[in-house]
């Protein structure tokens, strides 16, 4: 029988990491958990390992994440990498035609590539949440061939269930408890370089939850996210719904995501008095809104930044230079958004009045033809 390891019970854990390592990288294959189910997993580079997977039944290809993932896909569309970025790790596979494949995947073992292709010509790619996985991938100098979780009636629960279906195919067994959700992963298939995709498995991430993952992220920046950035998400979402002739409330199901944030925020900030009274005048609630900081995670899931003034995006830019085609001034003229913070209600009135023209423009330039309700 295969040796079983608890990494909850594992005096260093890293141990248990290094020993599955050793394994995978001498072509052996190892039973690993993910948030979803265990599976079994071999090296991308080893074809006999890909091919013993293969033989439980469709695989996946693991990679770290997005960006290891771009340099499989030939033409990443801009659908998957907004699922991609929003959703790995996670309980997502993205699938693609095999015509889309390109760069590293033409240098895998062509038995390799034999054993990830489905019996619909496509491949899947993942990154699994389970923190094992990272520390796993880190250590290996290689992607990971794993198998597919498509279905919950077969899937493995826990390190008992997958023991008695590998037998002594595994060289070793990890054991982290039950699995979180004990679901298949969703798959979704794109279709095409033009982003045509469909959910070829369903599983956790629900068809609802995709379409939200999927949609425009626009994502407004000022420093403290109680003033300028606030009014502006506001004022966007109410031009915006009106060119599309749907509720604010159902943005969302347009496929439009609004948001605010600041660089030099505090958590949970409510917006200025004056900025709440002043839009409050034109049926617009502010009285919700909580502010955020700027992070990592907003930046890396907006598809639209602006920033209030030229020093904000400098800012941003500073540190993330790879955005510098994301994000934008607000004002289409290049020229700063005032800020009326303590300066009175004449200077909130102004500052409305100049971040509701930039607004909309910025509306029209995404729906240029106004919708109507039926």
């Amino acid at each position: 029988m295969p040796e079983i390891l608890d990494l909850r019970r594992a005096d260093d854990p890293r141990d248990v990491i290094h020993r599955a390592c050793e394994e995978l990288s001498q072509g052996r294959l190892v039973v690993l958990p993910t948030e979803t189910f265990y599976t079994i997993v071999g090296a991308a580079l080893q074809p006999d390992a890909a091919k013993q997977v293969r033989s439980f039944g469709e695989t996946t290809l693991v990679v770290k994440g997005l960006d290891e993932g771009r340099d499989y896909i030939a033409t990443l569309p801009t659908g998957a990498r907004k699922l991609a970025s929003r959703c790995w790790p996670g309980p997502l596979v993205l699938s693609f035609a095999n015509e889309m494949l390109g760069g590293l995947w033409k240098r895998l073992p062509p038995s390799t590539q034999t054993s990830l292709t489905t019996s619909d010509g496509g491949v899947g790619i993942r990154t699994p949440a389970h923190a094992v996985w990272h520390e796993i991938q880190r250590l290996l100098p290689t992607s990971l061939v794993a198998l597919a979780d498509t279905a919950a009636s077969t899937g493995w629960r826990t390190v008992a269930e997958a023991t008695g279906a590998v037998g002594n195919l595994a060289a070793l067994l990890i054991d982290d408890g039950p699995s979180r959700y004990g679901e298949a992963t969703t798959d979704v298939r794109f279709h095409d370089a033009a982003g045509n995709w469909s959910i070829r498995n369903p599983g956790v991430v629900s068809d609802r939850n995709l379409q939200r993952l999927a949609s425009e992220i626009v994502l407004f920046v000022c420093t403290g996210n109680t003033c300028r950035s606030p009014m502006a998400e506001v004022l966007f979402r109410r031009a915006l719904s009106r060119r599309l002739g749907c509720p604010d409330d159902d943005l969302v199901d347009q496929g439009y995501i609004v948001l605010s944030a600041g660089l030099s925020a505090a958590v949970g900030s409510p917006a200025s008095r004056d900025g709440v009274e002043l839009l409050a005048e034109e049926h617009i609630d502010l009285r919700g809104h909580e502010s955020q900081p700027l992070t990592e995670r907003l930046l890396n899931q907006a598809d639209q930044i602006y920033t209030m003034t030229w020093s904000h995006r400098q800012a941003i830019l500073a540190e993330r230079p790879d955005l510098t085609e994301r994000v934008q001034l607000l004002s289409p003229d290049k020229a700063d958004v005032s800020d009326p913070i303590g300066a009175g209600r004449a200077a909130y009135e102004a500052c409305k009045q100049e971040i509701q023209r930039y607004v909309d423009a910025l509306a029209e330039r995404i729906v240029p033809e106004m919708k109507t309700t039926p």
